[in-house]
């Protein structure tokens, strides 16, 4: 798939304002600082399309792009470090979960973990708690560029090993850089052949 057309559709907090759900969609989820708004920039050939920023916890509503007008990329906001008030995280989480588990056409999240640090005990309980409520997903190493092959390759051997702890079997997983554009190609090619199969 080539990405011809990207355009920010609508911002909000609310997933029944999100657009009318008559087109696949795909969202982006990860840690605060974890390299989201990069990756989607990466992917859409965009770099001004989601808003990059030093601070952790930018994105804070859940943003909609319309690709190539016949499907969805989802921004959304990040967990974890971000500083702001406890009343503020719980908004945020329960607007993240009202979305995941109401939205009708997401077709798939994508987790977003940074390549660089050992499994953290937040991805996991996120991932796990993706898995118990059967909702599709998919992880993506961020930031590999960072670190030579061999230490890209154990830091993600240790993530299988304690993601091997509570799942059989392991989620599709892609390994990315917005740096080197690495993963690009398989990301969308993985978007595209889930498009098909639910055309």
């Amino acid at each position: 798939m080539i990405i011809k057309k990207a355009q920010f559709v609508l911002s909000n907090s609310d997933y029944k304002k999100c657009p009318k759900p008559t087109m696949p969609e795909y969202a982006f989820i990860g840690r605060s600082n974890v390299g989201k708004s990069s990756l989607i920039n990466m992917l859409t050939n965009n770099s001004k399309l989601a808003k990059t920023s030093g601070k952790p916890g930018k994105t804070q509503l859940i943003n909609h792009f319309i690709i190539n007008d016949n499907w969805y990329l989802v921004d959304l906001p990040g967990y974890g470090y971000a500083k702001v008030s406890k009343s503020d995280r719980e908004k945020w989480g329960k607007m993240i979960y009202d979305y995941i588990t109401q939205r009708e056409n997401l077709y798939n999240i994508f987790v977003l973990v940074d390549s660089r640090i050992p499994p953290q005990s937040i991805d996991m309980e996120f991932i796990n708690w993706l898995g118990e409520n059967g909702i599709p997903f998919a992880i993506i190493y961020t930031k590999t560029d960072k670190l030579s092959k061999n230490k890209v390759a154990a830091s993600i051997a240790a993530f299988k090993r304690e993601l091997s702890k509570d799942w059989e079997e392991l989620p599709p997983q892609f390994i990315t850089s917005s740096v080197t554009k690495a993963g690009k190609d398989d990301l969308l090619s993985y978007i595209e052949e889930i498009n098909k199969n639910n055309s």
